[in-house]
């Protein structure tokens, strides 16, 4: 019987790199790098309040220079008047990001932020019923192993 070769994982960000790339293509990103980098961009107290949600870019006239894009952006509301008046450091930092003049002018959209809320931690499990179950491992002879499947114990009896 042969042997199965050696199994080796891709990272998700390789087999959806190019799906993802396309999403953010339709929405006239040229790379994800703006969305996936902008609080980096645009500062942390506007990137607290805001995220990018498409550049639009005008139609090309003939024999006339490209025009600047119109980035379009979704604010919560309160927001939108401090990031109005921001508008002008957001355009230089994102034109300093891109290494040329692509955005001349910021769009507002007032809405609710697409933001997840972070997962809920566990209360660490009782320390009784830790070491009432670190008292049935006595073959287990490291120390910290120990500790570590008392409190595994204990949480998935608590459940």
């Amino acid at each position: 019987m042969s042997k199965p070769g050696p199994i080796s994982a891709k990272p998700l960000s390789v087999l959806l790199g190019s799906t993802i790339n396309d999403v953010f293509k339709r929405q006239g990103f040229a790379s994800r790098e703006l969305v996936t980098r902008w609080a980096e961009i645009a500062g942390a107290e506007i990137a607290a309040h805001s995220e990018p949600l498409k550049i639009q870019w005008p139609r090309p006239v003939e024999d006339q220079p490209p025009e600047p894009a119109t980035l379009v952006l979704r604010v919560e509301g309160p927001m939108a008047l401090e990031i109005q008046h921001s508008s002008d450091a957001i355009l230089q930092r994102v034109n300093t990001f891109f290494g040329w003049n692509a955005v001349g002018r910021v769009a507002l959209r007032q809405a609710p932020l697409s933001r997840r809320e972070p997962p809920k931690r566990m209360p660490p499990p009782d320390p009784a019923a830790v070491a009432k179950i670190e008292s049935t491992l006595g073959n287990v002879e490291d120390d910290n192993l120990r500790g570590a499947l008392a409190r595994l114990g204990a949480t998935i009896k608590r459940k």
